[in-house]
């Protein structure tokens, strides 16, 4: 063996308790020696070189993540651990964990053999492997990595014993999606939404589901050559994902209950999965049929993000403020995940846009997405809510399981008022559980890679609870334009179309003071239509006849209530204080 690849040598001593019997294997930030105890026990030994850990592979106390959850766990059917710490060797600090030694073999190993298992033999290696992941996830604990070289046969007794092993790739459920390193995942065996970085139990039963149709079958689910594919890992997703658009193959030896029993389990949409290990664990025993008239829902497959086409904010004239504010905490944060990771920073969960009628909130919000160019879902509030019981939540759900299947995605929801009414109000019971659906999803949704864009023009009738940190992070008062941008949209309606000369914007814009976006552009199409009837150009004259036939559509009282909602929401308003002075001695 040579030595010079690795870093411990035979017979080396570790932290002077642990003696080198021979080297394992050598992985990219990691080796793995069989070494022996004071007691002369054979042990499993994993090193780890600091230098080569990820950032996403430390917990919050500094300590590596993959020790701290093995460190928590103790199940049969999961690799046993026993001790852990640092050491020095050649003036380098690595870190190690021992765990008992396993002695047996790989199910990769045992497939290179005998290429498939039959039915029994696989199926009891699927129990033991969903009795191990029920534990972690009672524990809130999500392995992500389940495959056929993760998992190791006991065969030390006289019945061989699945074991878990290899926690790399392990993260507690309630970690961001950005601490999340997706790299050197097997793609046949990673769930749609991993692909984009979301894990979640769901995505273990995907990766068992995969797993039980190789040990059938003797190939992964929905394979594709890898070679045609070289290092392009992205060519390589996109072909996966390609695959399971079509109907997977199964052999006549497999009986239609195993069939359906896997289909569900690879379902591309997690909630169409086993709800739980324990649900999947009752299929197998038989406790639970699956129908596959459930699992033929063509439409429920991923289907391709659709990049936006269009001019984005260079469509809008003005609201400068607002295209800054995006840019910065959401575009370029969608954009260069890693940069904004190394702060700690993901995009909010979501913005408000709110402001008087036609000031350009959905206007500015399909723009918004152009700008962007990840995926976009435009929702009326008309398509969630339902006046079916408990179908508007079901709505909800399904949204946002769709859009985090596609993350990065964009939901922008209009006229959110009347489908999230504040439940002090005497809002329908109906409407009281939509937003209480909408709460619970709302539950970091910038780390699952959704933002969520809301648009009103009543945001003192919206649930509180909706506005609060952690939902609608953001709020963005879309006023009347200002003097500059009434004077950019006029030049922007009018580009391009046949222009008389001596247009003055100026004095158009002075004219248009409490005008929101809505009337410049009416006053721009009036115009055009007089001057098209006449055969003539658009001409100054014609632009301020209509301004003074065309009233602003928004009153001076209405802007004031406005300005007030604005301080209210912003935290700036200060009631005023209507006590009368008092009269008399001091």
């Amino acid at each position: 063996m040579n030595n010079s690849n690795q870093i411990l040598n035979k017979s080396q001593i570790i932290d002077d308790k642990y003696s080198v019997s021979f080297f394992l294997k050598k992985g990219s930030y990691a080796e793995s020696y069989r070494v022996q105890n004071e007691s002369k026990e054979t042990k499993y030994l994993k090193l780890f070189d600091y230098s080569k850990l990820h950032r996403t592979q430390f917990a919050d106390n500094g300590n590596i993540l993959e020790i701290e959850i093995l460190k928590q766990i103790k199940h049969p059917n999961i690799v046993k651990y026993n001790d852990n710490g640092n050491a020095i060797v050649n003036n380098q600090k690595l870190a190690y964990v021992v765990l008992d030694f396993v002695s047996g073999e790989t199910l990769a190993e045992k497939m290179k053999r005998e290429d498939t298992l039959n039915p029994y033999e696989a199926k009891d290696i699927i129990l033991s492997t969903l009795n191990g992941l029920n534990y972690l996830h009672n524990k809130q604990i999500v392995h992500n990595d389940i495959t056929i070289q993760n998992i190791m046969l006991d065969l030390s007794g006289k019945v061989p014993i699945s074991k878990i092993i290899d926690f790399g790739y392990a993260r507690f459920l309630q970690q961001s999606n950005k601490e999340f390193l997706k790299d050197g995942l097997n793609p046949f065996y990673t769930a749609n939404e991993t692909f984009n970085k979301v894990f979640s139990f769901q995505s273990d039963i995907y990766s068992v589901g995969a797993l039980y149709y190789h040990l059938l079958t003797g190939l992964p689910p929905y394979f594709v050559e890898i070679s045609k594919y070289k290092s392009d890992k992205i060519a390589l997703e996109e072909a996966v994902l390609e695959e399971r658009r079509k109907p997977l193959k199964f052999s006549e030896k497999i009986n239609e209950q195993t069939q359906n029993i896997i289909l569900k389990a690879l379902h591309p949409k997690t909630e169409h999965r086993f709800k739980s290990t324990k649900e999947f664990i009752q299929a197998l025993n038989g406790e639970l049929e699956v129908e596959r008239s459930m699992l033929d829902d063509k439409a429920t497959r991923i289907q391709p993000k659709e990049k936006k086409k269009g001019k984005g904010f260079s469509a809008i004239a003005g609201m400068q403020d607002l295209k800054d504010q995006l840019q910065l905490d959401v575009i370029d944060a969608l954009h260069n995940p890693e940069e904004y990771a190394k702060y700690g920073v993901t995009i909010p969960n979501g913005m408000l846009l709110y402001g008087p009628p036609g000031c350009g909130k959905t206007f500015f919000a399909k723009h918004f997405a152009e700008e962007v160019g990840f995926n976009f879902m435009l929702v009326k509030s008309g398509t969630l809510k339902s006046r079916f019981v408990n179908a508007t939540e079901e709505n909800i759900s399904k949204m946002f399981h769709d859009a985090e299947e596609n993350a990065p995605t964009i939901i922008f929801i209009d006229e959110i008022s009347g489908l999230f009414p504040s439940r002090d109000s005497e809002a329908h019971e109906m409407s009281k559980n939509a937003v209480e659906a909408m709460l619970t999803e709302m539950d970091r949704t910038g780390e699952r890679g959704i933002f969520v864009l809301c648009a009103t023009n009543y945001p003192d009738r919206i649930d509180a609870a909706l506005l609060r940190s952690g939902r609608l992070d953001k709020k963005y008062y879309l006023s009347p334009p200002d003097y500059e941008a009434r004077r950019a949209m006029f030049e922007m309606y009018l580009q391009n179309r046949h222009l008389d000369f001596g247009i003055d914007y100026d004095k158009i814009a002075s004219a248009t003071k409490n005008y929101v976006s809505s009337d410049i552009k009416l006053i721009v199409d009036e115009a055009s239509r007089i001057a098209l009837k006449t055969k003539s150009r658009i001409s100054m004259r014609i632009i301020e006849d209509v301004i003074n036939k065309t009233k602003p559509s928004v009153s001076s009282c209405e802007i004031e209530k406005y300005q007030i909602m604005h301080a209210k929401l912003s935290g700036e308003y200060k009631e005023r204080n209507n006590e009368r002075p008092r009269i008399g001695f001091k």
